[in-house]
């Protein structure tokens, strides 16, 4: 009870602190005009200058001898005005709608999981000075809570790998005992494998949470690409032989300089998920092209799809769709794939196959 009561007070502590730096931002003393006056002055200075432009051109005409009776004068002022209010309009509304622009390119970057970016706060608009303080207060929390998440998440994993590994151990050693009968060992075989899915979970955490704060390719090499996924696909045979998966495979023979380590989780991620969603004695394609310096690889099953609502975040961490929970993973896989090909270089996408299934398509730069 005492938790939760704390958890509460922290929830409204913090929900305070924000209100009260929103409250600042209002209050401080800003310079410049109103949006609203903005958009009067610009209507105002507009129709002024294009009725006195509509005017001036008449005068102009009739100076040459052109001679317009009210009717026609009174069109051609409209007309002028028409032309030269629209250019006019389009020109200002670049002007007053652009920090709306910058504003919508920063909350996709956000989006994106950038959480540096910043906007300046000298706007004219006391509006925009105020939108843009509150969106970098926003930004500066959001970045604050997530640096906290990566560093407890890091943090846990490590304090996990020791007591994993003893269980483990342990559980390795009484396995080959004699004295246990058939209801001990197939616990022990539960614990085994709990223990490994476990260990496999910290070992992912730890190396997504090493390439979040790597920005650069390390350890790089040249090898035969081809080689690796083949290698990768034999690993992974007593996996297949038990569903009876069938493959289709077309790789070109390819060098590729990288990190030979990081690549492999790639392929071993991919290959294992269209195993994992294919149906009984289904087909998995997989194929290696390279082409003007391009190297690409596509690999597609005959699985269930991906749902429309799952494509934007098949990539996040720990995300599983309903379909995926009832299947073997923790949502990191495809993470740890997007991100060692950032850091390479390259770059993945998800779609849905023609005929059914999924297609993952990873584009790489020879």
């Amino acid at each position: 009870m005492r938790k939760n009561n704390s958890s509460a007070e922290e929830k409204s502590g913090y929900v305070v602190k924000v209100r009260e730096a929103f409250d600042q931002i209002r209050h401080q003393k800003k310079e410049g005009f109103s949006l609203k006056w903005r958009l009067f002055l610009v209507v105002a200075i507009g129709g002024f200058v294009n009725i006195w432009l509509g005017y001036g051109v008449a005068q102009f005409l009739r100076i040459w001898g052109i001679e317009f009776d009210n009717t026609e004068l009174s069109l051609l002022i409209s007309a002028v005005s028409l032309v030269l209010g629209l250019a006019f309009s389009f020109f200002t509304s670049k002007w007053i709608f652009k920090p709306i622009d910058n504003l919508r390119g920063a909350m996709e970057k956000v989006a994106d999981g950038n959480f540096e970016v910043r906007l300046t706060e000298s706007s004219s608009s006391r509006e925009i000075q105020e939108v843009y303080s509150g969106f970098n207060l926003m930004v500066n929390e959001i970045s604050s809570t997530e640096m906290l998440r990566k560093d407890f998440t890091s943090d846990v994993s490590h304090e996990f790998k020791t007591p994993i590994a003893a269980i483990e151990g342990y559980s390795t050693l009484l396995q080959g005992s004699d004295n246990l009968d058939l209801n001990q060992q197939e616990y022990i075989e539960k614990i085994l494998y709990n223990t490994g899915r476990l260990s496999g979970l910290v070992g992912n955490i730890l190396l997504l949470s090493k390439l979040e704060n790597q920005s650069i390719e390390t350890n790089q090499q040249t090898y035969r690409l081809d080689e690796q996924i083949r290698e990768s696909l034999l690993a992974m045979e007593s996996e297949w032989i038990k569903k009876n998966i069938q493959f289709d495979v077309e790789l070109d023979s390819v060098k590729y300089l990288g990190n030979e380590g990081l690549m492999r989780h790639v392929w071993d991620n991919l290959i294992s998920n269209a195993v994992k969603f294919s149906p009984e004695g289904g087909l998995v394609k997989l194929s290696l092209i390279k082409k003007s310096g391009q190297i690409t690889f596509v690999i597609e099953d005959e699985g269930p799809g991906i749902p429309e609502d799952a494509k934007k975040r098949i990539f996040d961490k720990f995300y599983q769709h309903d379909n995926s929970r009832k299947q073997e993973g923790h949502g990191l896989g495809l993470p740890l794939v997007k991100r060692i090909l950032l850091i390479s270089g390259g770059k993945i996408w998800a779609e849905n196959a023609d005929g059914g299934g999924s297609r993952f398509v990873v584009i790489l730069e020879e």
